[in-house]
């Protein structure tokens, strides 16, 4: 599995931070959770690589289906 395989899984994300003051990634899907915990520098660098993908995105054209 990599980045272009797509997958039917439902999955819910949370952001938030935690009382010990990290930034917690929580994903839940099905019976699986996996709380992510980064210090703030690393969520910081985090959001940078989703800005920088994002406008990757944007550039992408659509395959038709």
């Amino acid at each position: 599995m990599g980045i272009n395989t797509e997958r039917d899984i439902e999955a819910n994300l949370q952001i938030g931070p935690t009382d010990q003051g990290m930034v917690r990634l929580f994903v839940a899907a099905g019976d699986i959770e996996i709380p992510m915990d980064f210090d703030p520098d690393e969520a910081e660098d985090i959001a940078e690589e989703l800005r920088a993908a994002a406008a990757a995105a944007r550039k992408v054209k659509p395959r038709r289906k």
